[in-house]
């Protein structure tokens, strides 16, 4: 992946690239005022045209201006911006290459971190889960900030729109950053929603089915104001 710094946006106007950076750094920090991650931990780009904009390297998110915008193309090739990107850059670009995906979000959320490390999949205890296209599960671990992590976080995201990726983190994407990111908190909530009802000694959560999650995948579909 090299990295070269061009006086370009690759097609997407200066507005467009100001008003998404401008959304993708109030995302970040909710992430970290949300409790989804601490410090620099976590990451999140948003797609603009053909560009990516990503947040940068251990850079606090409060301390990110309109002037350290960074973007770089599909390929990982720097278009704007002399910062260095996320070093979770290969699952981000890796994400906008196999979908459609408008933007993600990663995280450190501590309860599904802790999911992580318990189970292959989180057990559908809500039907929120249908939400994410189904059961979400666990991309083996592999360290940080490789291809072999990209590839397993893809996998595991075959036909779902989050996963957890073992004692690590979260990922997910949506159309837009507002919807990436709701996604990851409703993950981060069923999480801890499972870890709480499994810890009451002598009981075991009850589980919806495949048929009941199809049943709220289609209810959903007409969730939401109409115009």
């Amino acid at each position: 992946m090299t990295e070269q710094r061009h006086d370009t946006t690759a097609g997407a106007g200066r507005e467009a690239v100001a008003r998404a950076w401008d959304e993708l750094v109030a995302t970040a920090r909710r992430t970290v005022t949300d409790g989804l991650v601490v410090g620099t931990s976590g990451n999140v780009s948003v797609r603009v045209g053909d560009t990516v904009l990503v947040t940068p390297s251990g850079v606090a998110y409060d301390k990110l201006t309109p002037a350290d915008v960074l973007g770089v193309d599909l390929d990982g090739n720097r278009l704007i911006g002399g910062l260095a990107p996320t070093s979770e850059l290969p699952m981000h670009l890796a994400i906008y290459r196999a979908t459609g995906a408008g933007a993600v979000v990663h995280t450190h959320a501590v309860h599904a971190t802790a999911v992580s490390t318990l189970v292959p999949e989180l057990p559908s205890v809500h039907y929120m889960t249908a939400a994410l296209g189904g059961p979400v599960r666990v991309a083996p671990y592999a360290l940080y900030g490789t291809d072999e992590l990209a590839e397993n976080m893809l996998h595991a995201l075959r036909d779902r729109s989050a996963c957890l990726l073992q004692n690590h983190g979260t990922i997910a994407y949506g159309d837009t950053l507002s919807q990436a990111f709701d996604r990851t908190a409703q993950l981060e909530w069923m999480c801890r929603l499972w870890l709480t009802a499994s810890a009451v000694p002598g009981h075991a959560p009850s589980l919806l089915s495949l048929d009941q999650l199809r049943e709220t995948e289609e209810k959903l579909k007409g969730y939401g104001q109409r115009t």
